[in-house]
């Protein structure tokens, strides 16, 4: 991480991971404090209206038990004196109260400790009913929210003769701020101070573990190394240490057919094949393994990581092997056309060393007759290939293995029930691997028997071709029939070449002939399923569809 962060970009439009932090406390305290002032308000005036109510009630009563009250409130003459207004007044200035005030029984004002007061009547419809309880109330009076209390007021017979009542205003909302606001400063504040210094820690830990990176840093990070990993046109997929994925390129999801959704899966669940997953997960870093995925051949190579010395995964670059497949594979044919010519080059100098002996014996006749017998057995050859087999390359390609199997003393032979026309390009390159692949492992399997023969058969149907190579070797074991056609499954002795690639050609035939919907198979000779060849060794027939105009087309050009 150190070159990521010499790479590194600070920008001035973007806050730091500890300012993003700070910000946010600020947020969340000035929202607590706000919720925390309203419940106070809340609180303050439930808790004003609990208590002013009882005790308004408590004035109230108090007033009306007054004898003096009691006794001129049923005197309507005798209210309007001056013991009334002293009574209320004397009682407001005790209480605290700011409204106190007596009223005969049809609500009208005939005392107030508030002159202005006098002969209005009381805005409470409802005080007319039930006048013979006390109660409790909030009114709205002018735009000003009061408490107010009433009893009513009994004479010594027990006739109720008025009622008393004492109100007061709320109080406002400055005064209730300004009551509520020392503990909310206070505890807003502590949290504050608790709030700052744990988003200080909190980031610093973050950027210990982030190496120092910025959000915006690792955001930008993110998406360039998304960006190159999924730019590049190799597959790549990056494993933890206990072989789940952490990392998968588009390219590797499509070469692979993995799911979309595969991080954090183990691979060996999700991998198409074992020996897929046995790649991504080897403690062997081979270079280069080739498999065969669905209709593609893949090239793995594989990396194990290690951090501080601990292993933390393995990270494997895939690459399509398939076009290079083609190219090697013309590029075989051209091995193959070079192997023909050294191998008719030392028939050529052996074939000078008897005519040379010859004219030193003085056989001139013989002479003549051995030229004519290699001159008419080249040209047979040649006719009897080029006379069923219509496509050059497939001609070219058994003519060369013809070449090669005389060189080796193996009896090549082309059956006479073979017939194919000529082909596309691309299906004559298809049906050349699978040809050449086919007689190369004959002449393999015959290499050490006293009895060497290859018989070759091709034969083109309306819709199909049919390859068909018998062996005269020892044949495939039972145990074999089924994995002989496995990638890297191979009988050959690797000493000579421990490195080398084993076990794809006949592989590439079966990828070939399912690329074209077709199949290729192997059976002993012995085995009476599809021929009446009774003989030993081996017999692969391959079977490829194609479109009945591809040929049609192909012969009119």
């Amino acid at each position: 991480m150190p070159a990521v962060r010499r790479e590194r970009r600070r920008t001035s439009r973007h806050l730091t991971l500890a300012s993003q932090f700070l910000l946010l406390q600020l947020l969340i305290v000035a929202a607590v404090v706000v919720g925390t002032m309203g419940f106070s308000l809340a609180q303050s005036t439930a808790a004003f209206e609990r208590t002013e109510s009882r005790r308004a009630l408590a004035v109230a009563e108090t007033l009306a038990s007054v004898p003096t009250v009691r006794t001129l409130m049923q005197d309507p003459t005798a209210r309007h004196g001056a013991a009334l207004p002293a009574v209320t007044q004397s009682t407001s200035g005790t209480s605290g109260f700011e409204y106190v005030f007596l009223a005969d029984l049809d609500g009208t004002i005939v005392s107030s400790s508030q002159p202005t007061l006098l002969d209005d009547t009381l805005p409470i419809d409802s005080w007319t009913e039930d006048l013979g309880r006390g109660v409790t109330g909030s009114l709205d009076i002018d735009r000003t929210q009061i408490l107010m209390a009433r009893v009513p007021i009994m004479n010594d017979s027990g006739r109720m003769v008025g009622l008393a009542g004492v109100a007061r205003t709320y109080p406002s909302l400055t005064e209730r701020v300004e009551q509520s606001l020392p503990n909310v400063m206070i505890y807003g504040g502590l949290a504050l101070a608790i709030g700052a210094i744990g988003s200080l820690l909190l980031s610093q830990r973050i950027k210990r573990q982030t190496f120092g990176m910025e959000p915006q840093e690792i955001a930008d990070l993110a998406t360039h190394l998304d960006t190159v990993v999924n730019g590049v046109k190799e597959g790549i997929v990056a494993l933890d240490a206990d072989e789940r994925v952490s990392l998968v390129n588009q390219p590797a999801q499509d070469l692979l057919r993995l799911p979309t959704e595969v991080i954090g899966e183990r691979i060996d669940q999700i991998a198409p094949n074992p020996l897929v997953a046995k790649l991504l997960t080897s403690d062997q870093s081979t270079p280069d393994s080739l498999v065969i995925v669905g209709q593609r051949l893949l090239a793995f190579n594989r990396k194990p990581l290690t951090s501080f010395g601990k292993h933390v995964g393995s990270v494997t670059t895939i690459r399509d092997h398939t076009e290079l497949a083609t190219l090697e594979r013309e590029l075989g044919m051209q091995s193959v056309s070079t192997e023909m010519m050294r191998a008719q080059t030392h028939e050529f100098a052996n074939q000078l060393h008897t005519i040379s002996g010859l004219i030193q014996l003085g056989e001139y006749d013989e002479v003549v007759k051995f030229v004519d017998g290699i001159r008419w057995s080249m040209t047979r050859l040649n006719e009897d290939v080029t006379s069923m087999i219509h496509e050059p390359a497939i001609a070219a390609l058994l003519i060369a293995k013809a070449s090669i199997a005389a060189e080796r003393n193996i009896d090549f032979d082309l059956t006479e029930d073979s017939s194919l026309p000529r082909l596309p390009d691309t299906l004559a390159r298809e049906l050349s691997t699978v040809v050449g692949n086919l007689i190369d492992n004959a002449m393999d399997a015959v290499h050490h028997e006293t009895d060497r023969h290859v018989s070759v058969t091709i034969s083109a149907e309306e819709d199909a071709i049919h390859v068909t190579v018998r062996d005269s070797g020892a044949g495939v074991a039972e145990d074999l029939l089924d994995r002989i056609f496995a990638q890297g499954f191979s009988t050959k002795d690797d000493a000579a070449a421990p490195h080398a690639q084993r076990g794809f050609g006949l592989a590439l035939t079966k990828l070939v002939c399912e690329r074209h919907g077709g199949s290729v198979a192997v059976r002993n000779g012995g085995n009476l399923l599809t021929s009446d060849h009774h003989g030993p060794g081996a017999i692969f027939e391959a079977h490829l569809p194609f479109k009945p105009a591809t040929v049609s087309e192909n012969h009119s050009s």
